[in-house]
């Protein structure tokens, strides 16, 4: 009997799969921290046989040629993904005996990138589930601009004509287990559910309902900016990327701290937005530790910038640490667990900023003040609705921009407080005074805030 066990990146928005028969298993589009894959196929009590790469990923580096090598298992990578590293090249119509009476035959599905290649998992000839990664997401499909622009539009319709070749030749009950579309930015657009067959996307994929021409246009029409640090992804996993480590970083003490934001070094405070707030070491940057972290560090960080991880216990240091090394970010140059008195050199004063709703927004507006409103939301969430008079500048964006803030006090809000925290520590660094706005932006009208909606005057 078969198995497909799902492996979480909840950070970047991915999956992992272990799946095979009882004795043997493949682990598809597997994550930089091998230790969790091989602790499930401990668990299961199967050998690992094939790694299989659905693509060269833009989002994150791959564990698969080190788990290769650990568990003797065969690397299967499309044979045109550009790589520099002994493989086993796959081809279209490909077949693999990943145990008995189960076997992974691949499916070349160009869009995401142009060698991007499904595997279709079969037991006894059957066929149980489909592994997509970027190719037919659940409700949509992944992006087809991230590898050149000129590329991105026949990308696109390689994507349509992909999609309709899996729906064509798979069963309707046929599982679909996409590696991107939990959250990840390599998705078209966001994932419609978690869990989906071939024959519920049939009915509500719009690769599948729509024409090309349609398709294409709205698919492309959504687009938003690429995360800053894919372009270091793909180089990364061409080349093949060096085993990670997650032996603790160097510790730090109050004093190593200040000097290395003296240097311009990111000093990142991995605490909640609520203590944060509520006092920190001047100069730093405020990223949860419970957030997409990676995400959004790796986004808006110079590349290369080192990076000093501050957080209340060293299970949060060590969290963190091995979410960054998923995106490249392999090693904090050091680190400090305790809390902000302990980081902060001897008569030095803790800064600190006002944390606050909507309502309070609109009763600062009805006192006759005059705050600036900094949205920090993608362009598609503004496109939906925002507040009238607010300044729009985009968080991965911010950094760069931060001169284009007005003067006065700064409101900053996004869609639900953790962008808005991220934000408010970018100013506050840099001595501005912002209140961060920790409230979903639906609660801005019922605060009686003027909201413009798309169509609306």
């Amino acid at each position: 009997m078969y198995f497909v066990d799902t492996l979480e990146t909840e950070g970047l928005g991915n999956r992992s799969y272990l799946s095979g028969g009882p004795r043997a298993a493949v682990v598809v589009d597997p994550p930089r921290d091998i230790d969790r894959v091989l602790a499930a196929a401990t668990r299961r009590g199967v050998r690992i046989a094939y790694v299989a790469e659905t693509h060269l990923h833009n989002d994150y580096v791959t564990g698969g040629l080190e788990l290769a090598r650990v568990s003797g298992a065969r690397y299967l990578v499309p044979s045109g993904a550009p790589v520099s590293f002994a493989r086993t090249p796959v081809d279209d119509g490909d077949v693999f005996a990943v145990d008995e009476g189960v076997a992974l035959r691949a499916v070349a599905t160009p869009g995401h990138t142009p060698h991007h290649t499904s595997y279709v998992l079969e037991e006894d000839g059957r066929q149980v589930a489909a592994f997509t990664g970027g190719s037919l997401l659940i409700g949509t499909v992944g992006r087809p601009d991230l590898v050149e622009p000129r590329l991105t539009g026949p990308l696109a319709r390689a994507q349509h004509a992909s999609v309709h070749r899996l729906a064509d030749e798979l069963h309707d009950e046929v599982s679909v287990l996409p590696t991107h579309g939990f959250g990840s930015f390599c998705a078209g657009a966001p994932a419609d559910g978690t869990e989906s067959t071939i024959g519920r996307e049939r009915a509500v994929n719009a690769a599948l309902t729509q024409d090309v021409e349609t398709f294409v246009a709205e698919l492309l029409a959504g687009l938003e900016d690429v995360p800053a640090y894919y372009t270091h992804m793909g180089p990364a996993n061409a080349a093949g990327p060096a085993p990670v480590d997650l032996t603790p970083p160097e510790p730090a003490d109050a004093e190593q701290i200040a000097a290395r934001l003296a240097a311009g070094e990111w000093v990142v405070d991995l605490r909640s937005r609520v203590a944060f707030a509520q006092g920190h070491l001047a100069g730093s940057f405020n990223f949860e530790g419970e957030g997409k972290l990676a995400a959004y560090l790796a986004w808006l960080i110079p590349w290369g910038k080192p990076v000093t991880l501050l957080a209340e216990t060293p299970e949060q240091i060590a969290d963190a640490q091995r979410e960054l090394a998923r995106v490249g970010i392999d090693r904090p140059a050091a680190a400090a667990s305790g809390g902000p008195r302990e980081w902060t050199v001897a008569g030095e004063e803790l800064a600190s900023f006002p944390r606050a709703d909507f309502a309070g927004l609109a009763a600062a507006l009805a006192r006759g003040e005059e705050p600036v409103v900094l949205d920090v939301r993608r362009d598609s969430e503004r496109k939906g609705a925002h507040l009238a008079g607010s300044v729009h500048i985009p968080l991965h964006e911010l950094h760069a921009r931060q001169g284009e803030v007005p003067p006065g006090t700064v409101w900053v809000h996004c869609a639900g407080g953790m962008r808005a925290a991220i934000a408010a520590s970018l100013l506050d660094a840099v001595g501005r005074d912002v209140v961060a706005v920790d409230d979903g932006f639906d609660a801005a009208g019922t605060a009686g805030l003027p909201v413009v909606r798309t169509g609306t005057p």
